[in-house]
């Protein structure tokens, strides 16, 4: 089944985007971009400041060099223009007037400063629909403070549970919350679509960073909430019973994921686990004698877990990762390798599924494997992979053919620093 279209075939194919994000909202114009909505991605004179951050190509810091940059915008159009300035402004209302989205990452308050807030926009094309991604939203005695991804992260909470019990709470390597405020964005943009689509009706978008990742602790704050009890940092352990049980276990050569359940649910892998174990001599008399359809994890304490562990770690570590998942395989155990990121690029699944994109980059002189459609829909497929635009490579598509621009009138507002 063909779930890829280079034809207009796409969900949001008749669709136009003015994109205004930088690090904090791109991946929502990636979203937007990749459902086949054409999505102009309008620089400051300069070009994005996010096209400066790493990692670059070969090591090499530069513009047109940050892999990070590329990664997040794919398949958009670049214009460079001065919203500041009085003729900038009124290119971007000719641009409102035929779009259906606008996409922003600015201090809130700034863009209604520069008179192109959600109400006079709207003024122009009732249809538009404005969406803001900002690190504590709009309003709010935070919303003017300045963050960055590790401050967000740090204030949702999440980074209290992230890290070993005995250390101190932990990032993520990459950023994060970033990612899930513009991913929130798209969402809400997509809503308000439907909304419109219904109605005729734009409406304004305030997505908080911050309260995007409060959401990813949903499952945490009930604990707090009906237990009266506050979640503690598990490191390897899951910490949701009230013994820690682990999760994360050493081998020969990296690391798997296994977890010991209880009940009928469990009863399966935990009888394959101790009976390959005990072929290899490596299963002690406890846990050979274990009720393990009725064993309760609940009532287990550490001395119990210990009596588990000991052995059960001893196992693993006398195994590659690929030899307990293919053990696993053949047992019908609940274990999995955990996948280093070479090993995710060269997944025979991903390879099956065809997610990867190669894309050539003329400026780097070869081509570049991406991530390829986030969803795969057969009657709306996304658009396949083109690579980030560079610094205003399509300014004479936008302003010569679309806004009818002369050659003498670009000159001039080049001239003016507008464009």
């Amino acid at each position: 089944m063909n779930f890829e279209s280079t034809t207009s075939s796409s969900i949001l194919e008749s669709f136009k985007v003015l994109d205004l994000t930088d690090e904090k909202g791109m991946l929502c114009g990636k979203f937007l971009a990749s459902l086949g909505a054409e999505v102009i991605k309008i620089e400051p004179l300069g070009g994005d400041r996010a096209r400066n951050l790493p990692p670059f190509m070969n090591d090499t810091p530069g513009q047109e060099a940050s892999l990070y940059y590329a990664g997040y915008n794919t398949n958009k159009k670049s214009i460079t223009l001065n919203i500041e300035t009085d003729d900038g402004k009124a290119i971007f209302k000719r641009l409102v007037k035929d779009s259906d989205f606008v996409i922003e990452s600015f201090s809130p308050g700034y863009m209604h400063k520069l008179g192109l807030g959600y109400l006079e926009l709207s003024a122009i094309n009732p249809r538009i629909i404005m969406t803001s991604i900002t690190p504590f939203g709009q309003e709010g005695p935070y919303s003017q403070y300045k963050s960055s991804d590790l401050m967000c992260f740090a204030m949702s909470g999440l980074m209290y549970l992230v890290g070993d019990p005995d250390g101190t709470p932990l990032r993520i390597s990459v950023p994060q919350t970033y990612s899930l405020g513009a991913a929130e964005g798209f969402g809400a943009s997509m809503i308000a679509h439907y909304y419109r689509e219904r109605t005729g009706e734009g409406q304004y978008v305030d997505v908080s960073i911050r309260d995007s990742m409060i959401k990813a602790t949903i499952g945490i704050l009930p604990e707090c909430e009906v237990n009266q009890r506050v979640m503690k940092r598990g490191g390897a352990y899951w910490v949701i019973r009230h013994t820690p049980n682990k999760m994360l276990w050493a081998c020969k050569d990296g690391w798997i994921t296994f977890r010991l359940h209880g009940g009928t649910f469990a009863v399966a892998t935990n009888r394959e686990l101790v009976k390959w174990m005990s072929e290899e001599n490596m299963a002690t008399d406890f846990m050979l004698n274990v009720d393990w359809e009725h064993l309760d994890m609940d009532e287990a304490d550490d001395e119990m877990y210990k009596k588990f562990e000991d052995p059960v770690g001893k196992f693993f570590m006398s195994h590659t990762r690929q030899e307990l998942f293919e053990g696993a395989l053949a047992r019908n155990i609940m274990l999995l390798p955990v996948s280093t990121i070479e090993e995710v690029a060269n997944s025979p699944q991903l390879a099956f599924r065809e997610y990867w994109h190669e894309a050539e980059q003329p400026e780097w002189g070869k081509s570049i494997k991406y991530p390829g459609a986030f969803i795969k829909a057969s009657e709306t497929p996304c658009l396949k992979t083109r690579p980030a635009p560079s610094i205003g490579q399509h300014n004479e598509e936008i302003y010569k053919e679309r806004l009818e621009f002369s050659n003498e009138e670009l000159a001039l507002l080049k001239a003016a620093n507008v464009i």
